[in-house]
């Protein structure tokens, strides 16, 4: 069901419950590992990560797929050194190079079908240069995170910069072929409810390499954590570092 709650307010609610974090710290560390790079970062959402890599010194596009999203990044500060494109890895400018591409906060999980997957990381590649890098993060479903998006360990109550009260909370539900269902529950100044559901893919490891090897990639690592932890360690991730062969 679409959300009620205006764009501007899903924007704020979004960067009221995603502070910068570890995960933020690793991408920006990794692209900062080569100085002046021409920069992709799809899936950027509301641009937090997006502008601490403009600000570092690269030059970055971010694409999305959300309106709001990107109108609540575009009137953050000085995010007139991002060029901003709505769209998914479809809308990558014809002929534009990068050297390093992210995909963070789990954005990957959001391509949901496989033959969308399949199509973003060819995009990727080609967009990339020879030898160029990618990043991104994905949950590793032998930890079964889905798990614990109860109301009871959700729910969190945020004041948005309009003065609106939401209360937010999170139910899912494991479906088949690693395909989990997100309904985000928020009730807006006590009084009206406000839903909205997503479908996030859930892969192995094993899934992930050989998605991208398919699309011409080679894996250099694969973390299980924030601090380089192996695969299993029981932090629920899969941080993938790979290149585009020269």
């Amino acid at each position: 069901m679409p959300s009620g709650m205006t764009g501007a307010q899903l924007s704020a609610l979004y960067d009221a419950e995603n502070q910068w974090a570890a995960d933020d710290d690793f991408f920006l560390a990794f692209v900062n590992e080569r100085p002046n790079s021409r920069v992709l970062d799809l899936g950027c959402g509301t641009g937090r990560i997006t502008l601490a890599v403009a600000a570092a010194g690269h030059a970055v596009v971010g694409i999305d797929p959300n309106s709001g999203s990107l109108a609540a990044a575009r009137l953050k500060g000085r995010a007139e050194a991002v060029t901003w494109i709505e769209g998914t890895s479809a809308t990558i400018p014809q002929g534009a190079i990068f050297d390093v591409a992210i995909m963070t906060a789990h954005v990957a999980q959001a391509i949901n079908d496989d033959g969308g997957w399949s199509r973003t990381l060819a995009d990727i590649h080609s967009a990339l240069v020879p030898g160029g890098r990618l990043a991104f993060d994905s949950r590793d479903i032998a930890a079964r995170a889905w798990e614990d998006w109860t109301p009871a360990t959700t729910r969190r109550v945020h004041t948005l910069p309009d003065g609106s009260r939401v209360e937010a909370w999170i139910e899912s539900a494991a479906e088949k072929d690693g395909l989990v269902t997100l309904t985000e529950h928020r009730m807006v100044n006590g009084s009206t409810e406000d839903t909205e559901t997503s479908v996030l893919a859930f892969r192995t490891e094993d899934q992930l390499r050989h998605d991208l090897s398919s699309a011409g990639f080679a894996v250099d690592r694969m973390f299980g954590g924030w601090a380089g932890e192996d695969v299993g360690s029981g932090k629920g991730e899969l941080i993938v570092i790979a290149h585009k062969p020269a």
